[in-house]
């Protein structure tokens, strides 16, 4: 699942007019995917069936990391609220032995952004996500899953705003997804996924591809409750390119971690959150996130 990362996207338009431009990892510093996102049971695919999810986050940047880690000194801090509804349809059909489901996202984003002494505020729908995947049980414990994520630039765009509800280009996001799961004792999830970005038509500006994976390592306590860690590790692969040009060391990377707990039943309701931590940033901005994750099942 990929759900929007929206809230650095105009910062580099901005630090340029202030002169002090730095080398950013990805366009303005963000992405189409908003790292951390997913949780405990992420390579669970349940059997046929609708299925209703929400995710909703709260982020809370209030650093700027160059491309040694050394903090950039601009007064800087934004906050994202996301809700993002998500639709699942498990269907009947085998493919490749896995069971074909489709989903998709919309995210409903509220941006409050103060930097360098402006400030900018904006509501509304993000950028909307399409993807399938085929799920596999090939144990009562192991579960995997293989995707593919399409993300449509559908959120607002304007390329002087400060802050964007939208990145303004496609995505495409191959993943792979593994749980491992038992009642009593360790539990272990993980969703693995390489972004190919594509080029934003109104900079003519293209971000690296990027590497990333959530994560979650628990304790279950035989009860349906999960307590432990999650988090992200991020790393970008490729540097960006604007007007065909390459910008050297703009690659970025961070990882996050932060306690998690969640809860399940035999129903197929699902809900965990965790607070995550960045560390190691490079290139980007750092900063909090609490991270919830509801399913419920039609």
């Amino acid at each position: 699942m990929s759900k929007n990362n929206v809230y650095l996207l105009g910062v580099t338009t901005l630090i340029n007019l202030l002169g002090i431009m730095p080398v950013w990892a990805t366009e303005g510093g963000g992405s189409t995917y908003a790292h951390g996102t997913e949780n405990a049971f992420v390579g669970f695919m349940p059997s046929p069936g609708f299925y209703g999810l929400v995710y909703a986050s709260h982020d809370h940047l209030s650093k700027l990391r160059d491309d040694k880690g050394d903090e950039i000194e601009l007064p800087f801090d934004v906050k994202a609220n996301v809700i993002a509804p998500r639709a699942v349809w498990v269907t009947d059909t085998k493919l490749l032995n896995g069971q074909l489901a489709w989903h998709a996202v919309l995210p409903l984003v509220s941006l409050d952004s103060h930097i360098a002494g402006y400030s900018e505020k904006h509501q509304g729908l993000g950028d909307l996500v399409i993807g399938s995947g085929l799920g596999y049980h090939p144990s009562e414990k192991v579960h995997y899953a293989f995707g593919l994520d399409i993300t449509a630039p559908t959120g607002n765009y304007k390329q002087d705003n400060l802050v964007n509800l939208g990145r303004n280009y496609w995505n495409i996001q191959p993943a792979f997804a593994l749980s491992y799961i038992q009642a009593s004792g360790l539990n272990a999830d993980l969703k693995l996924m390489y972004g190919i970005n594509f080029k934003n038509s109104d900079t003519n500006y293209r971000s690296g591809q990027e590497l990333h994976m959530d994560y979650a390592l628990g304790y279950a306590l035989n009860n349906g409750w999960t307590a432990g860690i999650g988090g992200y590790l991020y790393q970008q692969t490729t540097d960006d390119k604007q007007d065909s040009t390459v910008r050297s060391n703009s690659k970025g990377r961070a990882f996050a971690v932060g306690p998690s707990i969640s809860y399940h039943n035999n129903s197929g309701f699902l809900v965990s959150v965790k607070w995550q931590q960045d560390y190691g940033v490079r290139n980007r901005a750092e900063g909090n996130a609490v991270k919830i994750k509801l399913a419920i099942p039609f």
